[in-house]
Parts: C-alpha cells; sequence; structure tokens
C-alpha cells in the first residue's frame, strides 16, 4: 500500500507541476518552426501570427526556418521536441496530408506526433493557360484535351506538389490525357508557362494573381468550392461541372503530441484574435487566401480528409513512395 501511494503522490505531483506550467504559460519565448525557406507564404503567415500575438499578449514569439526534404526535416524536428508550449509547427498541405502516400518511411507520424491546434488558411489552386491555348472555359478546355489526346501539357512545381496532384485530378475527374511537366517549383513553371513551352498549370491564386490580371495567363477556373474575392469573375470547378477537382495548399498551426490541452486552447484563441482583425484578414483576402481559424476538431477533420482524398489521387494516378 506504501509503494502504491508514492506512485500515485509522483503522478499527482506531476499532474500539479503540469498545471502550474499551464497556468503560468506563456513564461519564456515560443518558438513557430516554419518547413520553408524565409520569404514563402508559410514563413508570412508565422511571422503575422507571431507579431499580432506578441502586441495582443506580450509574449515573445520567434520564428525559425527549417526548411528541406518537402517539410520533412521541421516535421520531425518539432515532432522530437517537448511537448511543453513552446514548440509549434507550421504544417501544410505536404507534411500532412501528401508525404505519406509519396514517401516510403517518414520520419515522423503526421497523426500520431503531433496535436493539431487550427487551421490557418488556404490558397486555392487556379487553373490557368497561355493565352494561345485555344479555350476561354474549363469545359472548351476539356474538349479540345479530348480532341487532341496528349498534345497538351501541364506544368508543376515538382513531383507530388499540389500543382501535380491538381493536374491528376483533372485528368481522373474530366477523363483527358494532359502530360505532366515537372519542375523544381513554381517560378520557373509559370515562367516557362508565360512563355509557352507548357500549356497550363495549377498554381496558387496568390502567385499567379498579378499574372492573370496583366494578362500574361488566361485563368479558367479556381479549384475551389467558392469564388475567390481576389479574382471574383474566375468560376470555380465546380461551377465548370467538375466539383471533384479541389486543390490548393494550406497552414495550419500543430504542437508536439503531449501538449497540454490549456496551451492549445490558448493557442488557438490567441491565433484567432491574431488574424481576425479587419485590416489583417482584409490584406490576406485580396491577396487570395481564405481563412478558416476555426477548432481544433475542425484541423483534426481538416486533415483527415485530406490526407484520404489526396490518397486516393496519389493511387489512381499510380504514383508509388519514394
Amino acid at each position: 500500500m506504501q509503494i502504491i501511494a508514492i506512485f500515485l503522490a509522483s503522478i499527482l505531483g506531476l499532474f500539479g507541476s503540469t498545471l502550474s506550467r499551464a497556468d503560468e504559460y506563456p513564461s519564456k519565448p515560443i518558438r513557430i518552426v516554419v518547413p520553408t525557406p524565409p520569404g514563402g507564404i508559410a514563413d508570412l503567415l508565422a511571422r503575422l501570427v507571431g507579431q499580432k500575438i506578441g502586441e495582443n499578449t506580450g509574449a515573445t514569439v520567434v520564428v525559425e526556418n527549417k526548411s528541406g526534404a518537402t517539410g520533412q526535416v521541421a516535421a520531425q524536428y518539432v515532432a522530437k521536441s517537448p511537448p511543453d508550449g513552446y514548440t509549434i509547427f507550421i504544417g501544410y498541405h505536404s507534411t500532412h496530408a501528401m508525404l505519406q502516400h509519396l514517401v516510403a518511411k517518414l520520419p515522423y507520424d503526421p497523426d500520431k506526433d503531433f496535436v493539431p491546434v487550427i487551421y490557418l488558411a488556404l490558397a486555392p489552386n487556379i487553373l490557368v493557360v497561355n493565352p494561345s491555348v485555344p479555350a476561354r472555359t474549363l469545359q472548351e478546355l476539356v474538349a479540345y484535351a479530348k480532341a487532341n489526346p496528349g498534345k497538351l501539357t501541364f506544368a508543376s512545381q515538382g513531383i507530388g506538389s499540389t500543382g501535380h496532384l491538381g493536374g491528376e485530378q483533372l485528368k481522373q475527374s474530366a477523363g483527358i490525357d494532359i502530360s505532366h511537366v515537372p519542375y523544381r517549383g513554381a517560378a520557373p513553371a509559370l515562367q516557362d508557362l508565360i512563355a509557352g513551352q507548357v500549356s497550363m498549370m495549377f498554381d496558387v491564386v496568390p502567385l499567379s494573381k498579378e499574372h492573370v490580371l496583366g494578362g500574361k495567363v488566361r485563368a479558367l477556373a479556381v479549384a475551389t468550392k467558392q469564388r475567390v474575392p481576389a479574382l471574383p469573375d474566375v468560376p470555380t470547378t465546380a461551377e465548370a461541372g467538375l466539383p471533384d477537382v479541389e486543390a490548393g495548399a494550406w497552414w495550419g498551426l500543430l504542437f508536439p503530441a503531449g501538449t497540454p490541452p490549456q496551451m492549445v486552447e490558448w493557442l488557438n484563441r490567441e491565433t484567432k484574435r491574431a488574424l481576425s482583425a479587419p485590416d489583417v484578414r482584409a490584406n490576406l483576402e485580396n491577396q487570395g487566401m481564405t481563412l478558416y481559424l476555426g477548432t481544433p476538431a475542425e484541423f483534426s477533420a481538416h486533415i483527415a480528409a485530406e490526407t484520404k482524398r489526396w490518397g486516393e489521387v496519389i493511387r489512381k494516378a499510380g504514383i508509388k513512395p519514394e
């Protein structure tokens, strides 16, 4: 009985210590680990969240970029970090919905190693074509592709990117034969699209918006359920009769598994407050972003749905894990 009493006392002491730390949270600098280099959308979101949380709460929030292996380096680092609420991961579509279908053995478990906190934002994919392509609507593009199998090409940011899988989704949903041309990143792919070296591309709205408005590429559809305020005249893929074609880049905040619920609740609440400011929301939406900012459970459900959807697309396309 004495041994049991000592064991219970130790457990209660540990629990009490955890609660105490949670009550004092945050008492030291918080790090947001970004899996991509400085200057990208993930980095922009992380710095915006950190700045606003600091202004609203007085907490010190620093951003740390750990790029490499399409996000695996940063994801592994955070997965193995102490679950004390001071290391946050800005995960995205690749690290939490795609890589598990494309990589034979990930150095982390997307489901078991993280606690979803909040779904930040979506940058919808937009289907853009070179102006020489004889199609002004998605329906016309599908008809042209069916009449000319194998003639059209679609660029992507690389194997397994949203541009690649968006193109595969279009092939599967519309039943057309178009050839994939992978690049090392969005910039060279878009450059060749403008030059007419490739026919089309699924790119995110924030990166293609100015080229669309400038007439360098023609926008046929946004791959999302609702039109994007930044390009209100561009119809959705659902309006064009292909509701299954839905793709985009998304980002959210996650803690290492085991982080106390009080800290999850705090970060969710303060992130909502940070990004719900009218000027912040308007600025992001004008760039082509869609903000979500729901509950941890809603973000968890989103990750599960995306994981299932992209797994099916990858399997049907015959893309094998490397």
